[in-house]
């Protein structure tokens, strides 16, 4: 196996890992709540208290992985989730309260280490390849983050078979491989590291907003909501099907295999059609733009299971096509020194949106008719901030510091 493909495998054990630390748990709620005794707002909680820290630690992350270099922040990284997935096993070890507590304790440090992973594997790529392998590792990358929310589901629900709190030895098992790996294989690369103070960091993030913000906060916020609306619908989906077919959670994690199998094919097919080409890109982004729009249009007039798993699907697949591209423009677009900050930025967008997703949902659900006109304005506001700051600017595509070239 050559070293661009064992780099490419632990580079992407690194957003598996953060997929599975909400995907993994979300068709077993419902047990969660039975098992534990808890509120539907307890049990979100168990996702947002994930997300929140994750959001909150990623521009400290880019920063210190600016300046002391992407490995040694992943391996801190890893070291925080497989802390916080043995927490979360000995809380199963544990009654109510002191075992639900420890667990939020654990899902906490979880969430602090994988603040570091998404943004950090973004920012390594950009690091080590160059031109169209660039844009190829990064489409291989949504394709793990796809792939992952397909897989995690039904592992989650298959280990919650044996007691509720085994789905948590994933987390130190792989993140132990891992973090093996990553020590062997990947030196630091002298592009990611840069030796500015603090003060001139935050000189530079000045410049940087001052010179990109007319079309780097609206690509913020469409790649949040994207995030939002897919973890949002995904918690939802889970508690609809429970209440419609009172069915377990393997079977359920079957169900989400067909949305999240669309994302992660179109993904992998849009990274390897990206390339070099800003004008391929904004074809993509119009083509998944069009298919969400759409799919969530028709969510409006259509809430039973069948047809509303279709249009899901269809928009999911739609989100595919967004994903890689928005990961494209936001590693190219910035020299290799605020790259760390800008895609760190980016990462809490994402998180913020996981995060929310749930909370906000669950407090929709009681009236889903309103909860689909709220989504679908959520994300026609999002689509015409960014394709108004496109318009006006056009620099997000044209800036693509993309060259044929690939660092071994």
């Amino acid at each position: 196996m050559s070293k661009t493909r064992i780099l490419t495998i632990l580079i992407g054990m690194l957003p598996l890992l953060m997929v599975l630390g909400n995907s993994m748990l979300i068709p077993i709620l419902p047990e969660f709540e039975e098992a534990l005794s808890l509120t539907s707002a307890q049990t979100s909680l168990m996702l947002s208290i994930f997300s929140i820290p994750a959001a909150l630690v990623i521009p400290f992350v880019g920063f210190l992985s600016d300046r002391f270099g992407r490995k040694r922040l992943i391996i801190i990284s890893l070291l925080f989730i497989m802390i916080g997935g043995i927490l979360c096993i000995f809380s199963g070890l544990m009654k109510y309260p002191e075992g639900y507590y420890l667990l939020l304790t654990g899902r906490f440090i979880q969430g602090l280490g994988t603040g570091g992973t998404t943004p950090l594997a973004m920012a390594l790529i950009g690091d080590l390849f160059e031109g169209e392998q660039r844009s190829k590792e990064l489409g291989i990358l949504e394709v793990f983050n796809g792939a992952a929310k397909v897989v995690a589901p039904i592992i989650g629900a298959l280990l919650a078979l044996l007691t509720w709190y085994s789905p948590f030895f994933v987390f130190p098992i792989i993140g132990c491989l891992t973090l093996i790996g990553i020590t062997m294989f990947v030196k630091t690369a002298s592009a990611g590291i840069s030796r500015q103070s603090l003060p001139g960091y935050l000189s530079g993030i000045r410049r940087v907003i001052g010179r990109e913000k007319n079309w780097l906060f609206s690509t913020y916020f469409y790649g949040g909501t994207g995030m939002f609306l897919l973890f949002g619908m995904l918690y939802y989906l889970s508690y609809l099907i429970q209440q419609t077919y009172h069915i377990d959670g393997f079977f359920k994690g079957f169900v989400f295999s067909f949305p999240l199998g669309a994302l992660t094919i179109s993904s992998y097919w849009t990274g390897k059609q990206i390339k070099t080409d800003h004008l391929i890109i904004k074809k993509l982004m119009l083509i998944g733009s069009g298919l969400l729009c759409l799919a969530f249009f028709f969510l409006l007039f259509f809430h039973t299971v069948p047809p509303l798993l279709f249009f899901v699907t269809i928009g999911f697949g739609g989100l595919g096509f967004i994903l890689p591209c928005i990961n494209t423009l936001i590693t190219s677009s910035v020299d290799d020194a605020e790259r760390g900050f800008v895609v760190g930025v980016y990462g809490v967008a994402r998180f913020t949106g996981v995060a929310l997703g749930p909370i906000v949902f669950s407090s929709w659900m009681s009236d889903s008719g309103s909860m689909f006109i709220y989504m679908y304005i959520i994300l026609v506001f999002a689509q015409i901030t960014y394709w108004w700051s496109q318009y006006h600017t056009g620099k997000a595509t044209k800036r693509l510091a993309i060259k044929p070239f690939c660092k071994e």
